[in-house]
């Protein structure tokens, strides 16, 4: 394929030997991002091997919109690999994704949890099992189409937000491990705008370089949470009251799995006065409701924290870690304190009060001067 002047300079991944003796497996999504990334690694002479997870049925997908890893996805990856002139391998990984991702999902909903089932995947599938798959095609490194930064520091490969604050993806990649860390590569990490990449989408001469980003959760028509599953735990959605802070019963629910903190729409009860949801609980079959003001919180418990700053969490100084904590996708850091507890629990303690913060969210940390991610937790039940 003969491309004019590229529109970027050559992708370095680290390696002290020629692009051609360095193999790698890249994760094509079919979307632009993946496709570019495997573009420009073939482009430069990488020996470049396309992977492309097929996560659940996609039959019943072919219609949606919006979605990654569809059998549209599947067709547009093979046909970008066809173009750049190297292997694609589609791998059936259902029954992995239902385990990892689906159940959890499903489980926690029904456990009054807010989950996110992106950043499972990333945890569990893409960077587990299909790292370990890369390993055994004897690949140097995986390289994937997400918008963070790998930066060698002192002690070694760092984790870095992306430079583009609109598609930074590091809060959904807090999970990723030091060991991980050092097998991975993100050739996307350092462009300024998502319009390089669909420049060089074009320059390449791929059909997905106006390809609409996807928005949904892949196995979420939609975004229809509840009726999915409805259908993964039938009957497990059970009725409860929806009772205010101040003890006073307002009405009956037909399941936790319709409600999430902070909550304002479709409560179904009137009162008078705006009200959100607080809390769930999930042992009396619970929503609490109550005003806005009520959903602040600075005291955040935390589990399954992943650390990758230098020291050990442990070497924590007194007081704690100062760091940034951002609790939401769509929120910026913000000033926070992390501070491991006897027992081996951490917590993060906010310097304003956060509205919204639900368990099954991630709190991901934040170094307090430039772009480095410091790890982060799954939120839990306080």
């Amino acid at each position: 394929m003969t491309l004019h002047a590229p529109v970027s300079a050559p992708t370095p991944l680290g390696f002290d030997r020629p692009a051609a003796d360095v193999r790698v497996v890249a994760a094509m999504s079919g979307g632009v991002d993946s496709s570019v990334v495997a573009a420009m690694l073939a482009r430069d002479g990488y020996d470049v091997v396309g992977v492309t997870l097929q996560l659940y049925d996609h039959g019943a997908a072919l219609a949606k919109k919006g979605a990654c890893c569809a059998g549209r996805d599947i067709h547009d990856a093979r046909r970008v690999a066809e173009a750049m002139g190297f292997p694609h391998y589609v791998l059936d990984y259902e029954s992995r994704f239902r385990e990892a991702v689906i159940d959890d999902f499903a489980d926690s909903y029904l456990a009054g949890a807010t989950p996110i089932p992106c950043v499972r995947c990333n945890e569990r599938v893409k960077f587990r099992d299909l790292l370990e798959t890369a390993r055994e095609l004897d690949a140097d490194c995986l390289a994937t189409g997400h918008y963070v930064q790998r930066i060698e520091g002192p002690g070694g490969p760092e984790l870095h937000r992306g430079a583009d604050p609109a598609r930074d993806q590091s809060y959904f990649l807090f999970a990723t491990t030091r060991e991980q860390l050092d097998y991975l590569r993100f050739p996307l990490g350092g462009f300024g705008s998502k319009a390089r990449t669909r420049a060089l989408a074009a320059e390449f001469g791929l059909g997905v370089a106006d390809k609409p980003d996807s928005q949904d959760i892949c196995f979420v028509p939609n975004g229809d949470y509840a009726s999915v599953i409805e259908k993964l735990r039938p009957g497990a959605a059970e009725p409860g009251e929806i009772v205010h802070l101040d003890g006073r019963v307002l009405g009956e629910h037909a399941g936790l799995l319709r409600f999430t903190v902070g909550q304002r729409r479709g409560l179904g009860v009137a009162t008078g006065e705006p009200l959100h949801v607080i809390r769930l609980d999930p042992e009396t079959r619970r929503v609490i409701v109550g005003p806005r003001e009520a959903l602040g919180i600075r005291r955040i418990p935390l589990k399954e924290v992943n650390w990758l700053g230098d020291e050990a969490m442990e070497a924590a100084p007194e007081g704690g870690w100062e760091i940034e904590a951002r609790v939401r996708s769509t929120r910026p850091p913000a000033p926070a304190r992390l501070r491991p507890l006897p027992g081996g629990g951490v917590e993060v303690e906010l310097a304003a009060a956060e509205q919204g913060v639900a368990p099954g969210q991630a709190c991901v940390f934040y170094a307090t001067e430039g772009t480095r991610v410091l790890g982060g937790g799954w939120i839990a039940r306080g």
